[in-house]
């Protein structure tokens, strides 16, 4: 009996190993866990964007409309990421739950952290609590994916609001701009998307 508990033992040692050489990079991430320094890095990036495209947004609206908005959305907001990417050397963006920009699709791990985001809002937690992020390895090198929840704002009911809320010249620019565009019907409070970063664990 000890013979043969002996050599199921060694078979199922056998499937793990060979599992493991099949797929290397399953653990690989592993070895590479994320520092507090790291998330707090990261958080503070991910919270710059946010708290920079809300600035001007907000700015842009008090002068000149909220038509003005979309401007800022379809401008502003990749170029702000755009100089937050080049200055970390990380890739610094945002995703949504339903897209506008083609730009702001989600890969497979983004669309999974926004389902886990709209979960747990859906138990009450809070969008500023919200966060997710693991370790890839990536062309041979470990990497952080992170994600921060995006909830909507109540001044962002003009663009992204239901259609009785959004003025018709904003109506107007988002045909225009985004003739695609899927990202309306949404209210205040609800899961608009994330911040989202890919950054590398070590230099």
């Amino acid at each position: 009996m000890e013979k043969i508990v002996s050599t199921m033992v060694l078979i199922a040692l056998a499937s793990l190993i060979s599992a493991c050489v099949q797929n290397p990079a399953a653990n690989q991430g592993a070895q590479y866990p994320v520092s507090e320094e790291a998330l707090v890095e990261t958080r503070a990036v991910a919270v710059e964007l946010s708290t920079q495209l809300a600035g001007r947004l907000k700015k842009e609206i008090g002068e000149n409309g909220p038509a003005s908005a979309v401007d800022v959305c379809n401008l502003a907001a990749p170029e702000i990421a755009g100089t937050l990417s080049q200055k970390n050397n990380w890739q610094v963006g945002r995703v949504g739950t339903r897209v506008r920009n083609p730009l702001n699709q989600p890969n497979a791990w983004q669309q999974a952290a926004l389902t886990t985001f709209a979960e747990n809002a859906a138990k009450g937690e809070k969008f500023e609590q919200m966060e997710t992020y693991s370790v890839a390895m990536i062309d041979g090198k470990p990497m952080l994916r992170y994600a921060k929840a995006i909830g909507l704002q109540p001044m962002c009911v003009v663009c992204h609001g239901k259609a009785e809320q959004i003025p018709s010249n904003v109506k107007a620019r988002l045909q225009e701009k985004y003739p695609n565009d899927l990202a309306t019907g949404y209210s205040p409070g609800e899961l608009r998307g994330a911040v989202v970063i890919l950054r590398p664990l070590i230099n």
